[in-house]
């Protein structure tokens, strides 16, 4: 059986939510979660733009554009 190395980001993590004992810790954890990866989509995205990789043109093509991985049945 292989060994499984946890990074210094996974084990701090891991410290963290030991402590969570109630499930609004635990809801409180997952809205933390999803702002900071908002802000990572924001950061990147005005990034894009700044660099003229993004703009409006492209943002209208996109837009109604379905993305998800068809799953066969």
């Amino acid at each position: 059986m292989e060994a499984i190395t946890f990074s210094p980001a996974q084990v701090h993590v891991f410290n963290l939510v030991s402590h969570i004992k109630s499930e609004a810790g635990l809801e409180r954890l997952r809205e933390q979660l999803a702002a900071f990866y908002a802000k990572q989509v924001d950061d990147e995205l005005d990034q894009l733009w700044e660099n003229g990789q993004f703009d409006e043109k492209r943002m209208k093509e996109l837009r109604g554009s379905h993305f998800r991985t068809p799953y066969n049945k």
